[in-house]
């Protein structure tokens, strides 16, 4: 029987789409705007679409405008800023890495994202669900290793980046979830919504005036790019609209793990795109993927 408390599925498979469109975007864009620049896109022209998105939801739902109690706000806080680190931190990555490891570094987020989620929010996980997570995340690793191809775990400084990456996102998956519940008396439309906008005008502040002060020539080659700086915001706030829709029906530790097939949507992008070839390791990180997330789903 249907439930709305499984959309959290078809939820999170877009967004997890929509965000491997999103980072193939801001990785062309790191060359001409460097790190903060393109991170600071998804925020920046990304923001205005999360307003569009709000707007429509509150005229179709016929929810009143929400305002949380304070709790909310540090939630939001965590959310924002640990993702701004993140971001960051991936771009750095795929700097020195190929796109499909760096997002397989990213993915150990999920181990990370039920260890924090349990400790702060006390999400429950069940063993079967704790079993999935690992079967997932060592798919991953599995397919991010590649011996003497000098893309693999080798190196300490791409490795740590690509770990603190994903420490950065699943406390930030964590945050946000604690944000979303915590909006009282609209539909979990309306709260996600409100909670991505709010999320994205804090990143769109801090990192716009961080490069005000730090690099005003880069604000400027960002609005000179504003076409694909357009594209990849529009993108950046179409998957962060369905995670957050994903974290006020579920724990963000379900959310992340199936959110995992984000390295398969990786592995098309790099082969059709980028013409990285797939080895058999990988195919055989790819099965434990698929298995992890099944054994996910059914639990």
């Amino acid at each position: 029987m249907f439930s709305i408390a499984s959309l959290w599925i078809p939820f999170t498979l877009i967004a997890a789409l929509g965000q491997v469109a999103r980072n193939a975007m801001q990785r062309s864009l790191t060359g001409p705007l460097g790190t903060w620049g393109a991170t600071n896109i998804r925020f920046l022209f990304g923001f205005p679409f999360s307003v569009v998105f709000f707007a429509f939801v509150i005229a179709v739902t016929g929810d009143p405008v929400p305002w949380p109690a304070a709790v909310f706000w540090p939630w939001l806080l965590l959310g924002a800023l640990s993702q701004i680190v993140g971001t960051g931190m991936m771009l750095l990555a795929m700097n020195d890495r190929s796109f499909v490891v760096t997002t397989a570094y990213l993915k150990t987020e999920a181990i990370q994202t039920a260890i924090f989620g349990f400790i702060f929010l006390s999400d429950h996980l069940t063993v079967l669900k704790v079993i999935a997570i690992l079967i997932a995340t060592a798919g991953v690793v599995i397919a991010a290793l590649r011996p003497g191809s000098g893309k693999g775990f080798a190196d300490l400084k791409p490795t740590l980046l690509g770990l603190g990456a994903a420490a950065a996102f699943a406390l930030s998956a964590v945050g946000f979830r604690g944000a979303v519940i915590s909006v009282p008396g609209v539909s979990f439309v309306t709260t996600a919504s409100f909670t991505l906008v709010f999320g994205l005008f804090v990143q769109t502040l801090v990192l716009t005036v961080y490069l005000l002060a730090r690099a005003p020539d880069v604000l400027m080659k960002i609005f000179g790019l504003w076409r694909p700086s357009m594209l990849a915001g529009f993108m950046g706030a179409f998957a962060s609209q369905f995670w957050f829709l994903a974290f006020a029906l579920t724990a963000a530790a379900n959310v992340r793990t199936l959110a995992l097939v984000e390295v398969l949507f990786a592995q098309g992008v790099a082969y059709y795109s980028f013409k990285q070839p797939i080895s058999a390791r990988e195919l055989l990180g790819i099965v434990l993927i698929v298995a992890g997330v099944a054994l996910l789903v059914a639990a």
